[in-house]
């Protein structure tokens, strides 16, 4: 009998076909479960900053009322329904004179933030007096604003502002929080300024956008330090 001979025989173009599918199937689900992973984790450290970026905007919040400076014949503390306008200590040197800090809600690039807006230091009444009024032009988002010195916080909805005067949350705008009523000549009641009177406690109610990591409503007290034992919550 002759030995048999065994022929050696390599894939056909068909069996090819099938492995090149097989592996570019792989390929495919591996890619897709490597950029589902990069993709979380992206969005894991945008929601990280934004809760970072609140916190931190929130802590400027409560460093801003704790620096309050009252000065003579000129309001420190003031909401309009715009913005909150507040002067304060420099953060830099007390020799620098104030600051004037304005919040608002504004819309940029199509969303709505809220953001904070500073002057350079001030040193005579006539700067405070304009950087009040650029404060406010800025709110408004006039040419006037100066908007290079604005910091976005977080998005923003809404926001409500409070103050606590006499033993009570009011609405800065009422009537009734803008004068209060003293004893004048003959008993009849006279029309305090407000100017040298700061308000025992600011609350803020924010609104916050949704999609972001923190959404809802957010209420804020900050309690002023002569009167809360320098705490603020």
């Amino acid at each position: 009998m002759r030995p048999r001979r065994f022929a050696l025989r390599g894939f056909t173009l068909v069996e090819l076909l099938v492995a090149l599918f097989a592996l570019s199937l792989l390929a495919v689900l591996s890619w897709r479960g490597l950029d589902g992973m990069v993709r979380a984790r992206q969005q894991t450290e945008e929601r990280a900053d934004e809760v970072h970026a609140l916190q931190v905007g929130l802590a400027q919040w409560r460093t801003d009322l704790d620096a309050l400076v009252q000065l003579p014949q000129f309001t420190a503390l003031e909401w309009n329904g715009r913005v909150l306008r507040l002067t304060r200590q420099s953060a830099t040197a007390q020799a620098e004179g104030v600051v004037v800090v304005g919040w608002s809600r504004r819309t940029e690039a199509g969303a709505s933030r809220w953001m904070r807006w500073q002057s350079p230091p001030l040193t005579t009444r006539g700067q405070v007096e304009q950087a009040w009024t650029r404060a406010d032009a800025w709110a408004q988002e006039q040419a006037g604003g100066d908007n290079g010195s604005a910091v976005a916080v977080t998005g923003l909805q809404d926001w409500q502002v409070f103050f606590f005067r006499g033993n009570a949350w009011t609405n800065p705008l009422s009537s009734d929080a803008s004068q209060e009523q003293e004893a004048g000549p003959g008993g009849r009641p006279a029309p305090v300024s407000r100017t040298a009177q700061l308000p025992d406690g600011v609350r803020i109610i924010l609104t916050l956008s949704g999609g972001q990591a923190i959404s809802g409503d957010l209420v804020n007290d900050w309690v002023r330090p002569t009167v809360g034992g320098g705490k603020s919550s």
